[in-house]
């Protein structure tokens, strides 16, 4: 199999390439946190000193995972960055959520040498990474895609290309926008129905089946009965997301109040010392705002 780099080995990165690793393809990578490095070198895979030096040893394909844009950018146009050791014929596939003008201003600079680019977001949190099952929204050219397709399954249960480069970005900005709104309502409306002295589970049970349930509300709704917070998806990474979310919708002039309403909420639990709680702590905001418990032991 060909010799895959990959570089971000955090709370996602980190068990994505032991799932590549798991399927047989030999592995470098590159971190800053070194106990990570280890951990991929205890399973097989060679550590690098640089993402340029991960380039340069990688076949074809190159995998980012990193927390945001300046973050992308600075592995790819870096010093010691990929620009500096990627050759003709390679494919960066940045899973990373970033700004989508930033992948596309990134595949420019690629492109100049010969280089392809992925925008390939994730959505699916530590678990489904863990379990090599996240769903993958991809924007870039269809050969392109197709030529790393096989390599993106053994990382998610699902892989779609939306559109061109920048595609697979704005895909997941949308994808976060339903997930927050989506998570606020929730706690909203059992706060509401604890308030009135109505119990939130049983209004969870008879509503569950019906046009109100999501998969959000099956994976939340029960975090928030137990106060079980821990990610999950931490809600400084949310935060990250709808920042982006408004800085691209504002490039567009188009208007996205319930994402801008979410993203304060969770500012807030930010302030208060939640921000890296999972993102079901909206649940946390509506007990403090209404002056009620969602608790099974209220």
């Amino acid at each position: 199999m060909e010799r895959i780099g990959f570089i971000g080995l955090g709370i996602m990165g980190l068990p994505m390439a032991k799932n590549l690793l798991s399927a047989g393809f030999p592995l470098c990578v590159y971190d800053l946190n070194q106990s990570a490095v280890d951990t991929l070198v205890s399973c097989g895979a060679e550590a690098c000193a640089s993402p340029a030096d991960v380039a340069a040893k990688s076949d074809r394909v190159v995998i980012t995972m990193l927390p945001d844009s300046p973050h992308v950018k600075e592995v790819v146009t870096g010093e010691n960055g990929i620009l500096k050791g990627c050759k003709s014929g390679q494919v960066i596939v940045d899973m990373s959520s970033i700004a989508p003008m930033v992948s596309r201003e990134l595949g420019a600079l690629l492109a100049e040498k010969g280089v392809e680019m992925i925008d390939a977001p994730v959505s699916g949190g530590q678990e489904k990474a863990e379990k090599g099952t996240l769903a993958i929204m991809c924007g870039g050219k269809e050969n392109i895609f197709e030529s790393v397709k096989g390599i993106l399954e053994r990382i998610g249960a699902s892989v779609a290309l939306v559109g061109e480069l920048g595609a697979g970005q704005i895909t997941k900005l949308v994808n976060q926008m339903i997930v927050g709104v989506n998570i606020a309502v929730i706690a909203e409306g059992m706060a509401l129905a604890q308030k009135a002295g109505v119990d939130p589970q049983k209004v969870f049970a008879a509503i569950r089946r019906g046009l109100a349930g999501s998969q959000c509300m099956e994976d939340k709704a029960p975090r928030m009965f137990e106060a079980k917070y821990d990610p999950g998806f931490r809600i400084n990474l949310h935060i990250k997301d709808l920042w982006n979310v408004l800085e691209t919708s504002r490039s567009l002039k188009n208007s996205v109040p319930l994402s801008a309403q979410v993203l304060e909420m969770m500012v807030a639990l930010a302030n208060d010392g939640f921000e890296t709680k999972d993102h079901a702590a909206l649940g946390l905001y509506y007990e403090k705002l209404n002056n009620v418990r969602l608790t099974t032991n209220n």
